[in-house]
Formats: structure tokens, sequence, C-alpha cells
């Protein structure tokens, strides 16, 4: 590979990447403005929505967006490639929608939504034309146009955020200054409403933006091609399926354990809530998965055994840079439960298990190298239905009991239990020595600090900015435990000598 592709590869990466984690980060934002205007039970229904909109997301595309990519760089004509895949989404979404109508009274009520039935409405249209311009967003990363990628992802990402504020915020306030003008909007008390529609405005937008693309859809319907890239498809849609629904189970799952949906609910806004609090972990995690594939590829063409070194070194940090992320968020969880209401403050409890087995998923996506450089990629779909099917075993059967705790107990020990069978199965497939043993020192000096932390708020309690402090003063030394263990000496004095002039100046 040449210098020049090389660069083109990481910027465009790069670029991917900005508009992805950018764009779920002020996602993320938006919670915290969600839970000042929706009371948990709106929160727990918009929660359960999202939920399936991301299974039915799966299931719309049926892996055709992987398979575009593998056919159109390998068909001769790749414009029939993406006038067929876009004729196939297409009727399909159509066909989704116009069924979902035609059942919308029974779905109403099997979601626990009754009365309504417009969110549903709202909720098909948008899945369905996600799915849709999951194509042309793939063209232009096909064409290799990063930019016009981000311009379009942005666009929608922004025009959200502003409409939201603008609802929220503005719109009351003028309500209120010109009453007779503007009559007495309310969007606090129509929340959902409000919030879904802001999305089908921002889908309007975003495939007005991509009618350029669809454009260049000048190729013609080649049904056997859809019958081969079909079967291509398939498997790639079930590995979607029970990899997304082992992160969605727990949203999905809870309303239906109970026979009170207004309970169901609001206990699930209290726990979504709370779990945005630890998306920190999951963001770092889903940053460190764009960089990982890459760096396993690159690494294997090098000498085996230097490889192997470096994955095992990628390990280390990995875990490091997450233990450190978990030990501040429970450090200064005093600060962050401030954005959100006290009537979310019960699911507290969940984050520090919610950032376990986010780590627990990271470690096994490390160790996931062993079965794609020794294409044993089927151990990948085995490992991710063994993981959903006891994340769902775990959350049907403690949960009518435990209520959301066992949620966050599915997640520790289904990323935990698929961690361990994945090591045991990488070691005889393709060995890598991992530090183990220092790795477990830093674990057990977490939860040591952990303890500390959880004793100083008990000894502390009504003493918030002293408890903190001491907090500060615990991660701080397990940050420097760290440097002084894992950064050679040199840099140390290096960081220490810049340290000084900074402050000098």
């Amino acid at each position: 590979m040449s210098s020049s592709t090389l660069q083109s590869l990481i910027k465009d990466t790069a670029i991917y990447g900005l508009s992805s984690m950018f764009g779920r980060f002020l996602n993320w934002l938006l919670t915290f403005v969600y839970v000042k205007v929706m009371v948990p039970e709106e929160f727990g229904v918009m929660t359960n929505l999202y939920a399936w909109t991301a299974i039915l997301m799966i299931l719309l595309t049926y892996g055709m967006e992987t398979t575009f990519f593998r056919f159109a760089n390998k068909h001769e004509r790749p414009e029939d490639v993406y006038t067929t895949t876009l004729y196939a989404l297409g009727g399909s979404s159509l066909l989704f929608v116009l069924i979902g109508l035609a059942v919308l009274s029974p779905l109403t009520e099997a979601l626990h939504v009754a009365g309504q039935s417009r969110l549903i409405v709202y909720l098909l249209i948008i899945v369905a034309s996600d799915a849709f311009m999951a194509i042309p967003l793939g063209y232009l990363r096909y064409e290799q146009r990063p930019w016009r990628f981000f311009a379009v992802r942005m666009s929608f990402v922004l025009v959200t955020i502003a409409l939201t504020l603008f609802a929220f915020y503005v719109l009351p306030w003028l309500g209120q200054v010109f009453p007779s003008l503007l009559g007495d909007f309310r969007p606090r008390e129509q929340a959902l409403d409000y919030i879904f529609g802001i999305n089908l405005i921002g889908n309007v937008i975003q495939f007005v933006l991509l009618l350029p693309t669809l454009h260049h859809a000048t190729g013609r319907l080649d049904m056997r091609l859809l019958k081969e890239m079909l079967s291509y498809a398939f498997p790639i849609l079930l590995l979607g399926l029970a990899g997304n629904f082992n992160n969605q189970a727990d949203k999905i799952l809870f309303p239906m354990l109970f026979d009170d949906a207004r309970y169901a609910h609001t206990q699930l806004g209290i726990y979504g809530a709370c779990y945005k609090l630890a998306v920190v972990m999951v963001l770092f995690t889903q940053a460190f998965r764009y960089a990982y594939d890459p760096f396993i590829f690159a690494e294997k063409k090098k000498d085996d055994a230097s490889a192997r070194r470096a994955y095992s070194s990628a390990m280390t940090y990995y875990v490091l840079f997450t233990l450190f992320i978990f030990l501040a968020v429970v450090s200064y969880m005093d600060v962050l439960k401030l954005l959100i209401r006290p009537a979310y403050y019960p699911g507290l409890s969940v984050v520090p298990w919610i950032m376990a087995g986010q780590l627990m998923f990271g470690v096994y996506f490390n160790l996931s190298l062993w079965y794609k450089v020794t294409d044993r990629t089927y151990w990948g779909g085995i490992l991710s239905v063994l993981g959903c099917a006891l994340t769902v075993l775990i959350i049907i059967v403690l949960a009518p009991r435990y209520g959301f705790m066992a949620c966050a107990w599915a997640s520790v020990i289904a990323n935990g239990g698929v961690m361990l069978v994945s090591y045991f199965l990488g070691q005889r497939y393709y060995p890598v020595d991992y530090e183990l043993k220092k790795l477990g020192g830093y674990v057990l000096l977490t939860t040591l600090c952990y303890a500390l932390e959880w004793g100083i708020g008990r000894a502390l309690e009504g003493v918030p900015l002293l408890q903190m402090a001491l907090n500060t003063v615990v991660l701080v030394a397990f940050a420097l435990v760290i440097l002084r263990n894992e950064v050679p000496r040199e840099s140390l004095y290096q960081l220490r000598n810049k340290l000084r002039g900074v402050l000098r100046r």
C-alpha cells in the first residue's frame, strides 16, 4: 500500500468515525434535555420504542448495506448493484409501513402505548426511511466522499438539537410572551409527540440532501443479482440481530414482564436515564472498536510474534483506560447526577454495573481477534447468540423480582460469560500471552479504590464537596500508580518538565 493510499484511508476513517462518534455524543447530551422535560414514565416509553427501532433497523436493512459494498466492488456493473439494492430496500421499507398501518391498533396494544397510535405511525416512518437511506449513505462511502457523508449525517444531528431546544425552551417562552399570536403551546405535556416529530423532520432534511445521490441509480433492477445478494446478506442479518438484540434486550423485554404498563415504563425510564450516565464507557468502547479492526490486520502482516505482543499491549491499555473511566465516573457521581432529575435517582445504582458490563464487552471485542485472523468468524455468531441467550434468560427470570437491577446484572453476567468463553477458545486456536497477573492487579486496585470511595460516601453523606475532594485524591493516586508502572521514567521526566514550563509561563 502506497503512503498516499494509507493517508487517504486514515483521513477517511477519521471522518467517518468523527461523524458517528460526534453524532452519538450530541444525541447523548440531548438525553439530559429529555429527562428534564419528561416524567420517568414518558422516558420509559421513549426508551422502549427507540430500542425497537434499533432492532427493526437491522431487520429492514437485512444485511444489504454490507452486501452492497461487497457486490459493488466485484460486479462488472456497480450501477446495477446500487439500483437493485435501492429497489429492494425501498420496496421492503414501503411494505413495512403499509403492514404496520394495517395492524396499527393491535400493534399499539402490544407495545403498551394504547391511545398513542400516532407515536407508532412516527416510528414506522422513521425506521423505514432510516433503512432506505442507509444505501445512499453507503453509496457516498463507496464513492469515497467522506465529507459529503459527514455533512449529511451532521445535518440530521444539528437539526434535531436545534429543533429540540426550540420546542422545549424557546417555544414555551414565546407562547408566554405572545399568547395571542402563538396560542397555548405546551410541548412539555406532549413531549413524546414533539421528540418523534422532530426526528421525522430530521429524516426529511437528510433525505433531501441525499437526493443527488439517488440520481446516480442509473442501472437496472437485476432479479438474479438480487437473489445472490440476499443469499450473501442472510447470515449478516442473523449476526446483526443477535448482536443488536443483546444490547437492546433489557429495554425491549422489561415492559413485557409486568402487568402494570405504567409501572413498567416508569421503572424503565429510571433505568434508561441512569444507563445514559454510563454511556461514557460505551462511547470509549465504540471509539476503540473503530480503530481496533484495522490495527489487528495491519499487525498481522508483520512478524507473528511481534503481532501477538502488540495484541497483548492493546488489551492492557484498553483495560487501563476503561478502569480509569469507571473510577472517574463513580468518583463524580454526585456531579453527574445533576444532569437528571431527582425522580430518576433510584436508578443510580445500575451505573457501576453497566460500566462493568461494557468493560467486559470491550475485553471480549479485544479477544475476538483470534477468530478473525484464523478465519473462524462463525464463532462470532455462536458467541453473539450465547450472550443474547444469557441476557434474555437472566432478565426474564430475575426482572419480575428485582426490577431494573436484573438488567444491569445481565449485562455483567452475559458479557462476562462470552468474554471467558472467547478467552479459552482463543488460547486454543490463537494463543496470545496477555498480562493477566498485571490486569488482575489493576482490577483489584480499582475495586479497592471503589470500595474506599463508597466508604467515604457513607461516612461523609451530606458533605458532597469534601466527599468529592477525597474521591479526587483517590482517583489521582490511582492514575499515578498506572503512570509510574506503565510509562517509561524518561517520558515521565519529559512530561514533568513540560508541565513546569507551562506553569512558569
